[in-house]
């Protein structure tokens, strides 16, 4: 004989089958928000091998005033590298005229990362710019030199300058193993 008005035990709170949740669970995430996710865009970026501690190459990056003397992609460079700061770059990329650049720093950790933010056309193209550190071994690490263009108009822009602005990265990385290895042997 069956009940009559009985509750439906499989259903969930709200009296719908299946809305207890997801039909799996993960023990990794129950319970947790999901991770971020990082800027999206076009991504332009060079990557170089430096025999270096990452102490000796960020003291190449952290010294922006000595920027002019090893630096061919920003040979002017000044600012204070702090959270919120404007620094003043040039941006001298193969074959084009020199632009002047005011990004904004987004953050910084020493030894491991720079990032800073320039926007531009009212926000219609926002690029994110990074070196990123990362140690392997003692006196070795891969340097990350990249740009994420984003906004509505900063992945075409991306796609149009994509070759122009990673042979300005290559050359910035070859100048900056060259002074970090040269840096570090004077010292060993």
């Amino acid at each position: 004989m069956a009940l009559r008005n009985a509750p439906d035990l499989m259903s969930g709170p709200l009296g719908r089958r299946g809305s207890m949740g997801p039909k799996t669970m993960s023990l990794k995430t129950e319970g947790k928000p999901p991770p971020p996710k990082g800027p999206s865009g076009v991504r332009v970026e060079h990557r170089i091998g430096v025999q270096a501690p990452a102490e000796v190459i960020w003291e190449v990056v952290h010294d922006l005033d000595r920027w002019a003397e090893w630096n061919p992609t920003y040979p002017s460079a000044s600012g204070v590298i702090r959270i919120g700061e404007t620094l003043d770059l040039t941006l001298a990329l193969p074959d084009q005229p020199h632009q002047p650049l005011k990004p904004r720093v987004l953050e910084w950790v020493p030894n491991e990362q720079l990032h800073w933010r320039l926007t531009m056309m009212g926000g219609l193209i926002r690029t994110t710019r990074y070196i990123e550190i990362q140690a392997l071994h003692e006196a070795g690490c891969i340097v990350d030199n990249g740009e994420i263009f984003g906004g509505l108009m900063g992945p075409s822009l991306g796609r149009r300058v994509r070759g122009l602005v990673r042979r300005g990265f290559m050359a910035m990385n070859e100048a900056l193993k060259d002074r970090a290895e040269t840096i570090w042997r004077a010292r060993g």
